[in-house]
């Protein structure tokens, strides 16, 4: 068993960590991160990137993570992979145990860990991810100009990405699984209103469809639950949009959540309700969950903790 001290702890390694990280280690506070279960987070899932600042023709979402994580450690910060499964966040230090049995220290805790999408649990969910199966409207909408897509679900968000989706694609098909949506009315009467949107009521998604070589969606095949007919939708693109659940898991009941699981931090900032631990990123926003506002948050909740370690007298 090894034990490592940090002034500054970072959980996680999407893009609000490392980000975090960057900003940490450029401050002189050698940061320590510990990449989590998902080393590069959802953005590792990604294919085509085309909405992070700094990449005209676009960039891989594996090779975007890669890149943040090398930059980080240039300048100064130390990753480790790990899976933190226990934390004690009692006292400072923090103290946090990982899977293989060491311990890591922090002055200050950034907690960088993310939000997972639920998926349908299909096998052709996952075989055609990021090849016209997509958890993100906003973030891959643009793929889709003028062409037809369905998007699964009927909470705000289903609604919310269905609209959106119509800027780009040709048709828009939502399904839901029962005879009402459970978005708000207001947003119902936009949906609605909207002449590119049709909705399949009473309908599960049975299966994915494409084709192999090269590997591209063409359509959905879905089984109304009240008479179990099967009917093909067709569509180059298919949207989950059932909701995420944030990975707060480990810090139930001593940090503050809201209804849905998410991290709470103070206004205008990303600070917790435990002194110097601090919450970046997708497990404490519930409403964009973007790449970009993933790294803001990151570098905000870097400059927290060090102005943290400053008020409480830390040799920076």
């Amino acid at each position: 068993m090894t034990t490592y001290s940090t002034k500054v702890l970072i959980i996680g390694s999407g893009a609000a960590g490392l980000t975090a990280a960057i900003y940490a280690a450029r401050a002189n506070l050698k940061p320590l991160l510990v990449a989590g279960l998902q080393p590069g987070g959802q953005l590792t899932l990604t294919t085509d990137v085309d909405n992070f600042p700094g990449f005209p023709e676009g960039v891989q979402g594996p090779e975007l993570m890669e890149q943040m994580q090398a930059q980080a450690e240039r300048v100064g910060a130390e990753v480790i992979y790990d899976i933190i499964t226990e934390a004690d966040l009692g006292k400072r230090p923090f103290r946090c145990v990982g899977d293989s049995g060491d311990v890591y220290e922090g002055e200050t805790l950034i907690v960088a860990t993310g939000a997972t999408a639920r998926w349908l649990g299909i096998p052709s969910e996952t075989e055609y991810r990021g090849f016209g199966v997509s958890a993100c409207a906003t973030c891959d909408a643009f793929f889709f100009r003028g062409k037809d897509v369905a998007i699964i679900g009927g909470g705000n968000t289903a609604v919310e990405e269905a609209i959106f989706l119509t800027n780009h694609a040709k048709s828009v098909t939502l399904v839901h699984r029962r005879d009402a949506l459970r978005a708000e009315r207001v947003m119902q009467e936009h949906l609605f209103a909207n002449p590119k949107i049709k909705v399949v009521w009473d309908s599960v998604p049975e299966e994915i469809l494409g084709d192999g070589e090269p590997k591209a969606v063409n359509g959905l095949r879905v089984k109304n639950v009240k008479t179990g007919a099967l009917t093909d939708i067709p569509a180059e693109g298919v949207f989950v949009a059932i909701g995420h659940t944030p990975n707060t898991q480990l810090f139930k009941g001593v940090l503050d959540t809201d209804a849905e699981g998410y991290l709470v931090t103070k206004p205008d900032s990303t600070a917790t309700n435990v002194p110097g631990v601090f919450a970046a990123g997708d497990v404490q926003d519930r409403i964009f969950r973007q790449a970009v506002t993933a790294a803001g948050t990151g570098c905000m909740a870097a400059i927290e903790a060090d102005h943290f370690l400053v008020a409480h007298g830390a040799e920076i």
